[in-house]
């Protein structure tokens, strides 16, 4: 069982090359991230007729999360628990088939934070706290469990180009490390990193300065797979290529396989 996660920042922009991915890597779920629109704009028909069920949670012109799954999605719910007031659209979670098995997954696009210290910062670290507290309720249920999304949290040094860089910036302060570390110490496993202990890998280069083209980039795209998962994991990997497309997203694909046979 193959599935990923792509922060694919406006899929109006991005739908070819979401569609020529699907077609490409033929993933059996996938989170998406920073859909930029509402439900009823989402281009449900295209990805339907590329063999995936939808399920959205948008809004307009920012953010929004999406589940493209081979199966029909169960049990949905939008929004994060204990985050009821929050209008902003970031968290999606559904059961899929896995084998004989469900496995529960949601589609994250946790905030960024910037400029902090301040309140976009504030938000962030509550959510954060929100989400490990949830985190560890599904835990409780000692189910395959796959917390995948944009995590606006570089982990370490690393998964940066230059550390120095970005030690002031709300993806890499230690308040956002800290709550990162809380959330993987209550039994989740960084997919990547379980598979892959070379450093530089990254999933996100910025459309300034070149970054692209020097390879100054971060990871911060992550596939946190409970126990139960994690136990199944056979390989992941960072779809790179994808950054090199016309019109390409800031951020590629992560994957993971599971076996569930």
């Amino acid at each position: 069982m193959k599935i990923a996660t792509w922060n694919v920042n406006s899929i109006k922009v991005r739908l070819p090359n979401l569609l020529a991915w699907l077609k490409d890597a033929e993933p059996d779920v996938v989170c998406l991230q920073e859909l930029k629109c509402v439900d009823e704009a989402f281009p449900r028909s295209q990805v339907e007729d590329a063999g995936y069920n939808v399920e959205t949670h948008g809004q307009k012109t920012y953010n929004g999360v999406a589940i493209l799954s081979k199966s029909p999605l169960e049990d949905v719910t939008r929004g994060l628990p204990g985050m009821e007031d929050d209008e902003q659209a970031r968290y999606l979670e559904g059961l899929v088939p896995a084998g004989d098995q469900m496995l529960r997954i949601a589609s994250i696009y946790l905030p960024n934070g910037n400029p902090a210290p301040g309140p976009k910062y504030d938000y962030k670290l509550d959510w954060m706290e929100k989400l490990a507290a949830h985190a560890e309720a599904l835990l409780a249920y000692e189910e395959p469990l796959a917390l995948t999304g944009d995590y606006n949290v570089i982990p370490t040094p690393d998964d940066v180009h230059d550390a120095a860089a970005w030690a002031d910036d709300a993806l890499f302060r230690p308040d956002t490390l800290k709550a990162f570390r809380t959330i993987a110490n209550l039994g989740l496993t960084d997919a990547f990193r379980a598979c892959h202990t070379t450093p530089h890998r990254y999933s996100f280069w910025d459309y300034q300065a070149g970054a692209w083209q020097k390879d100054n980039g971060i990871r911060i795209d992550h596939l946190m797979l409970s126990a139960h998962a994690a136990d199944r994991l056979v390989s992941c990997d960072i779809d790179k290529y994808v950054r090199d497309w016309e019109k390409p997203s800031d951020h590629v694909p992560v994957w993971a396989e599971l076996d569930f046979d």
